[in-house]
């Protein structure tokens, strides 16, 4: 039978270990991206993203700007390229190695190499079908919310390949059933005009070279 006294030591002990444990699970959700280890370990990505007139080759399209997009989205779009939930042959290859802290300093840096885009005023009026965009993507393109892309200045053929995907049910992300269920009434002359306006917004850029 333990005494009392030992009791308590091993109360103790359970509650070092408890604070311990939560310790270790806050610095890991709280962990930044590291800037300057992003831009090296995204040499990768600069043979497609930071050139201009690099396509996709089937379905072609340009690859999109990624520069000054939201860092949490990156993050878990690169997540879900690692774990294949997401498809494209080349970005499942390329994040396949990527550990957690490596896809949040990619992430980081990549977010990093622009201004902050805001959210405001859209250039030019919107058409009626990206009404639904506005709640979650904002009137120009950059939403409030970070786990959001932002569309603002995305390629507009891009744009388009996502929003067929998406319709189609083909595109998968924790927001996916929304997009599905937004855009299933939509058509796809509906979707080229959404794409065009997001297109024409000030906003993501390609990523530079160095």
């Amino acid at each position: 039978m333990l005494h009392k006294d030992d009791i308590f030591r091993v109360c103790l002990t359970w509650i070092a270990a408890a604070t311990f444990g939560l310790a270790m699970l806050s610095g890991v959700a709280s962990a930044e991206g590291d800037i300057e280890n992003g831009r090296l370990l995204a040499d990768t990505c600069k043979g497609c993203h930071a050139v201009d007139s690099y396509t996709n080759v089937y379905p072609t399209y340009r690859v999109p700007r990624i520069g000054g997009q939201s860092e949490e989205y990156l993050v878990s779009a690169l997540k879900m390229y690692r774990s294949g939930e997401r498809k494209h042959s080349t970005m499942i290859a390329q994040a396949a190695s990527y550990s957690d802290q490596e896809i949040r300093d990619i992430a980081a840096w990549v977010a990093s190499v622009v201004p902050p885009l805001q959210s405001g005023a859209a250039r030019g009026e919107a058409p009626a079908a990206a009404q639904t965009c506005r709640s979650c993507h904002g009137d120009n393109g950059v939403g409030q919310i970070s786990s959001y892309p932002y569309l603002a200045g995305q390629r507009e053929d891009y744009v388009l390949e996502s929003l067929r995907q998406y319709q189609r049910g083909d595109r998968k992300g924790p927001n996916a059933m929304v997009m599905q269920a937004q855009l299933l009434s939509l058509s796809d002359a509906d979707l080229k005009a959404i794409s065009a306006f997001y297109a024409r917004q000030k906003g993501l850029q390609i990523i530079p070279m160095r």
